[in-house]
């Protein structure tokens, strides 16, 4: 009980000791591509051009500050009925600026922020890629929005979910070499992306050399040579696997050891965001049936 009263305690004094020390606006904060980006308040008008970052705003109870997101956000429900406003590769940037928007927050690929600057409008990007940069970035976000000890919550809890499901994988007895291709080209996971982090948490064994990168294009004779227990697909390609050259004697095809997932199951595994402990899910049933 003493020791109860303890953490307690000291849960309280961060909690109040993070209020009390949040930098007041204006603020400049420094973003993922390396600016200093001043906030003169903060932004109530806000386009998210990344899902992760949608769902992260709107997990911070923030979702009312959002006028427009990118085409892929489409969670929780009230995102789907925003104006969408572009990708990646093809942002609208006329309607970004019909939306009349104080902050856009982009990714740190493409050049939007430049067109968005050039009309006056402020933006931050971010580069949420590694599962240390999920919470990275929520903290961030949260410095962005006023709303630190909401980020800090927001963290713990994600960081409890992910321990139960991770606490659970533990009992599996068995550690599966896996593949996981998010496209036929075939692109790929390295151990040190968010995904490959969630492979390991799994109890799974990424075939992917670590040297190749976060999110390697590989070469499928690579795939064949590390012959992999389990396969992990991200778009709807599974029936041509076994055409492909040296593929049809591959463990995870002759046992059928192929798991699919698209629409809503491929968002929870590709967004490093709220729902991570959920895509780790989806991985533990993957490679550990027994423990469904």
């Amino acid at each position: 009980m003493k020791r109860f009263f303890w953490l307690l305690l000291l849960a309280l004094s961060f909690a109040l000791l993070t209020s009390g020390l949040a930098q007041p606006f204006p603020r400049t904060l420094t973003d993922d591509l390396g600016r200093s980006v001043t906030l003169k308040a903060a932004p109530q008008r806000i386009v998210a051009m990344l899902p992760s970052v949608s769902e992260t705003v709107c997990a911070l109870n923030a979702c009312g500050r959002l006028v427009g997101v990118d085409d892929f956000s489409d969670f929780p429900e009230q995102v789907k009925r925003l104006p969408k406003v572009g990708g990646y590769f093809n942002p609208n940037l006329e309607a970004i600026l019909a939306l009349k928007p104080d902050l856009v927050i982009v990714s740190i690929y493409g050049k939007l922020h430049e067109g968005l600057e050039r009309a006056g409008v402020a933006t931050f990007a971010i580069k949420p890629e590694t599962y240390d940069d999920i919470f990275r970035t929520t903290r961030l976000l949260g410095r962005v929005l006023g709303l630190e000890a909401q980020a800090e919550r927001l963290v713990a809890q994600i960081q409890r979910e992910v321990y139960a499901v991770e606490t659970r994988a533990a009992k599996a007895t068995q550690r599966p070499t896996v593949y996981y291709e998010i496209d036929p080209t075939p692109y790929t996971v390295g151990p040190e992306s968010f995904i490959g982090v969630l492979i390991t948490k799994a109890r799974g064994q990424n075939i992917v050399p670590r040297e190749l990168g976060l999110f390697p294009q590989i070469s499928p004779e690579l795939v064949v040579q590390k012959n992999p227990a389990v396969i992990v697909l991200t778009h709807p390609g599974a029936a041509d696997l076994p055409k492909r050259a040296g593929w049809g004697s591959l463990a995870a095809i002759r046992n059928q050891r192929i798991c699919a997932f698209t629409g809503q199951q491929d968002n929870l595994l590709s967004r490093p965001g709220p729902r991570v402990a959920q895509g780790l899910q989806l991985l533990v049933g993957c490679f550990h049936p027994e423990l469904r």
